[in-house]
C-alpha cells in the first residue's frame, strides 16, 4: 500500500510543479477570479484538459514505451534532462528573485462565458509547453511504472491539478498580493527546483541499470 500512496504523491508533486510554473494559464486564471469572470467555468476547462493530456501521457506515451526498451529507456533519459533543466530555470529564478504573476487591471475585464471558456481552452491546448510537461515528461516519468502504479500517478497528478486551479480562482482575490511579491516566488521556485532535481535522480536511477 505504501508503493501506491507514494506513487499517488509523486504524481501529485510533479503535476503541481508543472502546472504552477505555466505562468500564462495561472495569470488567466488570476484574473477571472478576481472579476469573478466564469471562474468555475474557466477553471473547468484547464482541469479537463489536464485530465487528457496526462491520461494521454501515462496511458498512452508512458504505456507505449516501457521501461525495458530502447525507447522508454531514451525516453525517460529525455525526462530526466527535461526535468534537470527545469529545475536548474527555477533555481535561477529563485536566486534572482525576479519572478513574480502580476495582473493587469486594466485586462481584467468581466467577458461573455463563450469569451471566458474559448480564451479558458486557448491557454490549455494552445501552448506547446503544456503539451510538453503533460504529454511528453509525464510519459518519461511513467515509463518504468507498472500497470497498476499508474491510476495512482493519475489519481495523484490529477488532485494536485484541481486543487491549484480551483484554488486560484476562488481564493484569487486573497492570493493576488501573495503570488505578486517576489519572495513569494523565491520560495516556489526553490520548492520546484528541489522536486525537479529529485524526480530526475529518480529517473536516471531507474535506467541506469538496463546501461551498465
Amino acid at each position: 500500500m505504501f508503493e501506491f500512496v507514494s506513487v499517488f504523491v509523486m504524481g501529485a508533486v510533479i503535476s503541481g510543479g508543472l502546472i504552477i510554473a505555466i505562468g500564462s494559464q495561472n495569470a488567466f486564471l488570476l484574473k477571472t477570479g478576481l472579476t469573478n469572470n466564469h471562474p468555475f467555468a474557466a477553471a473547468t476547462v484547464c482541469f479537463i484538459g489536464d485530465i487528457l493530456l496526462i491520461g494521454a501521457g501515462v496511458f498512452g506515451v508512458g504505456a507505449l514505451f516501457s521501461i525495458e526498451s530502447i525507447w522508454g529507456q531514451m525516453l525517460s533519459l529525455a525526462g530526466a534532462i527535461f526535468l534537470i533543466w527545469y529545475g536548474s530555470n527555477a533555481l535561477k529564478a529563485a536566486i534572482k528573485g525576479e519572478s513574480r504573476l502580476s495582473v493587469d487591471e486594466n485586462e481584467s475585464k468581466r467577458t461573455s462565458l463563450k469569451s471566458a471558456l474559448l480564451m479558458a481552452f486557448a491557454m490549455t491546448f494552445l501552448n506547446p509547453h503544456v503539451y510538453i510537461d503533460t504529454v511528453v515528461l509525464v510519459g518519461g516519468v511513467t515509463a518504468g511504472l507498472e500497470q497498476a502504479y499508474r491510476p495512482w500517478f493519475v489519481a495523484g497528478a490529477l488532485c494536485a491539478s484541481a486543487t491549484w486551479f480551483y484554488t486560484l480562482v476562488f481564493v484569487a482575490k486573497k492570493l493576488a498580493n501573495k503570488l505578486n511579491k517576489p519572495k513569494t516566488w523565491r520560495i516556489i521556485n526553490a520548492l520546484i527546483s528541489a522536486v525537479m532535481y529529485l524526480i530526475a535522480g529518480r529517473l536516471l536511477v531507474d535506467v541506469i541499470p538496463y546501461w551498465f
